[in-house]
């Protein structure tokens, strides 16, 4: 596979479920390019998400990652998205198009015990949204937009990530 014509893997979550770790060290297994969206959005914004959410609010953050999103080519990458980027179905679509979308899945629990900066972490939820109301409303998005769908519970990051290089010889960039 080569970088100008392969497929691109995109990565959807809810926050702490791996997202950017693992999408690293798969873009380095398949020797693709690596972007992750929250990044890119900060660049952009050149604000940190927390920062920007507190000053304009967390619609303003969504439509940011979409503008963020549509100007992304997923080609020859793997794309570690921010999680709230499922509200942007423009977003979605032009990734679809163009790459293979996987939801990493973890259980409610696993993403409230891995959590420990709700408050702070510049997620792009309703005031006063709690953690278990975000992962509920974000699941239904997750799975609608999903290729395909890989159950992290009780795996390691090198167990997931076995997984994904599986499925990419057999699924994606083709």
């Amino acid at each position: 596979m080569t970088k100008k014509t392969s497929k691109g893997i995109v990565l959807i979550g809810m926050p702490c479920v791996g997202k950017s770790t693992i999408g690293v060290l798969l873009a380095n297994s398949l020797a693709m390019g690596f972007v992750d969206t929250d990044h890119s959005i900060e660049l952009f914004l050149e604000s940190d998400l927390q920062a920007f959410v507190d000053e304009h609010g967390y619609q303003a953050l969504r439509a940011t990652e979409e503008q963020v999103l549509l100007k992304e080519s997923p080609y020859g990458k793997v794309i570690a998205t921010g999680g709230s980027a499922v509200y942007s179905e423009l977003g979605m679509a032009h990734l679809k198009a163009q790459a293979s979308v996987i939801f990493l899945d973890l259980p409610k629990q696993q993403i409230e015990q891995r959590m420990t900066n709700f408050a702070t972490r510049g997620i792009a939820r309703r005031p006063n949204q709690s953690l278990s109301s975000l992962f509920d409303e974000r699941r239904v998005l997750y799975m609608r937009y999903a290729d395909i769908i890989v159950d992290c519970d009780k795996k390691s990051i090198e167990q997931i990530l076995a997984k994904l290089v599986s499925i990419s010889a057999n699924q994606i960039a083709r």
